[in-house]
C-alpha cells in the first residue's frame, strides 16, 4: 500500500497547475471536513475559486490521478488510512449562492447548504422546498443522491443540473437525463455537479414558514441532531423501514468502541467522542449482519464510505461486504 504524500503530489503538479487560482492543501485533515469528525488525510485537497477555475484545474490534471468531489461532509465516512489522489471541495464563496432566476425558479450552487436553499425559497415566496430545511447536507450531494425528507425528494424540484466532467468540459442535464430513483441517480460518477435550477410554486410565506417549522420540530424530536452523526446510515428497503429492522434485530444503542447506533433513532450512527472510521464502519457492518440474520433483509449503506483502511486494520468478518 503506497503512502499518502500530498507534498510530493503537489510539487509534481506545480507546472501543470500554474494557471489555477484555487487553494491546494496537501495532506488535508478529512476529520475536520466530515460530520463524524473521523478519517485519514486527503493526499491533496483542491478548493476552486469558481467554476472556471475548476474547469481549468480538471483540464490540466493528468487523467491517471483520481479525483473525488466532496461537499459539506454530512453523509461521508472517510476511512482511517486516508484518501489517495485529489479531493475537490467546492467552497461557499464560489459555489454557495441560492437566488431567484424567474417567477418560480431558483438557482443554487453545489456548495449551497440545503437549509439555505429552503431559506431562499421562503424569501422568494416559493413552496415545495420546505423539506430541504431538514436535510443536513449540500445541494451537490442532494443532486447526486436524490436527497429527500418528509415525503419529498430532490427529483420533484430539479429542472436542470450543471456539471463538469473529468476533462473540465461543461454539461447540462435535464431532470429526465439524471435518471433519478430512490437515493440514486444515473449521472456518470466522474461528474462534478456545480449547481442546478429548481422549480417551485407560488405559496404564502406563512404557509411555507409553517411547513419548515414542522420539519424542524420533527427532526429535533426524532433525530440526534446535536451529535456527531452522518444522517441516515442505511437506505429503507422496499416496503420496509430500516430503523424498524435495526430495532427488531436488537441493535438500538449498540456500540463498537466510541461508535453507537443512536438510542433516539437507531438508523443514525453517532461518534460519541473517540470513535475512528474503523469503529463506525465495523458497527455498521455488524448491524447489517444482525439484520440479515434476523429478518433476511440485506441493508444497503446510504452513507458513503471512502478511502483506505489504516494499515494493519482489516475487517476479516465483513471484508467482502465493506469494499
Amino acid at each position: 500500500m503506497s503512502t499518502i504524500d500530498g507534498e510530493r503530489l503537489k510539487a509534481s503538479l506545480e507546472d501543470r497547475l500554474s494557471d489555477v487560482r484555487g487553494r491546494l492543501t496537501p495532506n488535508a485533515d478529512m476529520a475536520k471536513v466530515t460530520w463524524f469528525r473521523v478519517g485519514g488525510p486527503a493526499e491533496l485537497m483542491f478548493q476552486p475559486a469558481d467554476e472556471e477555475d475548476l474547469a481549468t484545474f480538471l483540464a490540466a490534471l493528468p487523467e491517471d490521478i483520481p479525483v473525488l468531489p466532496v461537499g459539506i461532509g454530512s453523509n461521508l465516512l472517510v476511512r482511517d488510512g486516508g484518501l489517495p489522489g485529489i479531493v475537490v471541495r467546492l467552497s461557499a464563496k464560489g459555489f454557495g449562492t441560492a437566488e431567484r432566476v424567474s417567477d418560480t425558479r431558483l438557482f443554487a450552487g453545489a456548495a449551497c447548504p440545503d437549509k439555505h436553499l429552503a431559506a431562499a425559497a421562503l424569501k422568494a415566496g416559493l413552496g415545495g422546498f420546505h423539506f430541504y430545511h431538514g436535510i443536513p447536507g449540500g445541494v451537490g450531494g442532494a443532486l447526486r443522491m436524490n436527497a429527500g425528507a418528509n415525503g419529498v425528494e430532490t427529483r420533484e424540484r430539479v429542472v436542470e443540473v450543471h456539471a463538469l466532467d473529468r476533462k473540465g468540459e461543461r454539461h447540462t442535464f435535464t431532470n429526465a437525463e439524471m435518471g433519478y430513483a430512490y437515493r440514486h441517480c444515473e449521472a456518470p460518477g466522474d461528474l462534478i455537479f456545480t449547481g442546478a435550477v429548481f422549480e417551485g410554486y407560488a405559496e404564502d410565506e406563512a404557509a411555507i414558514r409553517s411547513a419548515m417549522d414542522d420539519v424542524q420540530t420533527h427532526r429535533e424530536t426524532v433525530q440526534p441532531v446535536r451529535e456527531k452523526t452522518g444522517g441516515s446510515t442505511f437506505r429503507n428497503p422496499p416496503g420496509e423501514s430500516a430503523w424498524k429492522l435495526i430495532d427488531e434485530a436488537g441493535c438500538r444503542g449498540l456500540m463498537v468502541g466510541g461508535a453507537q447506533m443512536s438510542p433516539l433513532h437507531c438508523n443514525f450512527m453517532i461518534n460519541t467522542g473517540d470513535a475512528g472510521g474503523y469503529d463506525l464502519e465495523y458497527l455498521g457492518e455488524t448491524v447489517r449482519a444482525r439484520v440479515l440474520e434476523n429478518s433476511g433483509v440485506q441493508l444497503v449503506w446510504e452513507i458513503k464510505r471512502l478511502g483506505r483502511f489504516r494499515e494493519g486494520r482489516i475487517v476479516q468478518e465483513f471484508l467482502g461486504q465493506m469494499i
